[in-house]
């Protein structure tokens, strides 16, 4: 039997890796591990990389190796991903909803440890804590989002389109809203119409 070459299998899986993590900002370093020598795999081509899961191609993982020849057989190497970018940290404690400048975070080098750490002064300013943020914490995605332009309980324009025509009242946010929300509004009337935050803060309903 001829066996597969694991050089071949560690290319596939680098080539794979490389593929995987070229839109990421910063500079990637990859490295495959070695295949314990006495694992001996018929020849096979071509060979298909794959990853099991959603897990990110981020610090020590796996990545898989397969043929779909027959007989078939995978294998799971061993990658050490890393990324060194530029990150946005915390100059200062950030107060949750307070909207952010570009005074509230510096940038500093570092190493990408996970998906969604922000690169970009331009993914922050604008933007609100969702909750406080220390001073000196890398600030990630999930730790923002866009301000509110509806506030609960303060009176809202709503505009009612229906066949061309648009109808133009008042009433009470009942939930804050960020642009492209939906957002309920009590009416005068005791009415509760369901709607869409729109940038300028006031609710569009669509029949």
């Amino acid at each position: 039997m001829e066996k597969q070459s694991h050089a071949l299998i560690r290319d596939t899986a680098l080539a794979y890796a490389r593929a995987q993590t070229q839109s990421l900002p910063g500079k990637v370093s990859i490295q495959i591990e070695n295949i314990d020598a006495r694992t001996a795999l018929p020849a096979c081509t071509p060979l298909e990389a794959f990853q099991s899961g959603n897990s990110p191609l981020l610090g020590k993982t796996s990545i898989g190796v397969r043929c779909n020849g027959n007989p078939g057989w995978s294998i799971f190497v061993q990658a050490t991903i890393r990324v060194s970018a530029t990150l946005l940290v915390a100059n200062h404690p950030l107060l949750q909803n307070k909207v952010l400048n570009a005074n509230d975070f510096s940038l500093r080098d570092g190493e990408l440890g996970q998906p969604g750490i922000l690169t970009d002064p331009a993914q922050a300013v604008g933007k609100m804590p969702r909750f406080g943020i220390g001073a000196g914490q890398v600030l990630r995605e999930d730790m923002l989002r866009a301000p509110f332009v509806v506030i609960q309980g303060k009176t809202t324009e709503v505009r009612v389109n229906s066949a061309g025509i648009s109808v133009r009242t008042s009433g009470e946010a009942l939930n804050n809203a960020a642009e492209g929300q939906a957002v309920q509004v009590r009416m005068p009337s005791g009415q509760v119409v369901s709607g869409m935050a729109t940038a300028a803060g006031d609710v569009e309903v669509r029949p």
